[in-house]
């Protein structure tokens, strides 16, 4: 039973005690795997990188949300694997960071993330756990809203509570 709907997305990941936030709109598409079982694949835009020159005048300030670096000129690509059980999220893009997530509420799941290198051997992930408190998957049919709440932690020391949100349009 593979079926595929192309959807607008909103991707949403915040922290609850630390001052971050991302937001994603774009298009997705999503696959019905089975009958609760879904995989959401979409494209982001590239991560933005900041250089700082060593002085800036008043002339050389960019307007807020913009940046003086080139971004990567391929996509990132987010795929989901989404049920009222557990949700993955894998991020890959052309040789940048990439991760993956796994939540199942009342489970410490694993984060894995992959930095750059410019070392032509292998890097091994940075492996952090992350406890989720709490995930819901709302939708008739095909899935409408996903909220993750989980906590981040590297070894004993919590890293920030985050809340991830997803909304597919229909």
């Amino acid at each position: 039973m593979l079926t595929h709907h192309r959807k607008p997305v909103c991707l949403s990941v915040i922290s609850t005690d630390l001052p971050f936030w991302s937001v994603v709109e774009t298009a997705g598409t999503l696959y019905q795997k089975d009958t609760d079982r879904f995989h959401l694949l979409l494209t982001a835009p590239p991560l933005i990188t900041c250089e700082l020159a060593s002085s800036l005048s008043s002339e050389d300030i960019l307007p807020e949300n913009q940046s003086n670096s080139q971004a990567p000129s391929s996509p990132r690509i987010l795929w989901l694997e989404i049920s009222p059980y557990r949700v993955i999220m894998t991020m890959q893009g052309n040789g940048q960071v990439s991760y993956r997530h796994f939540w199942e509420q009342g489970v410490y799941g694993v984060s894995r993330y992959w930095l750059p290198s410019e070392s032509l051997k292998p890097q091994n992930p940075i492996r952090l756990r992350n406890f989720t408190k709490s995930l819901s998957l709302q939708g008739h049919h095909l899935p409408e809203h996903l909220r993750v709440e989980y906590e981040l932690w590297a070894d004993k020391v919590q890293m920030g509570r985050y809340i991830l949100n997803l909304e597919i349009k229909h």
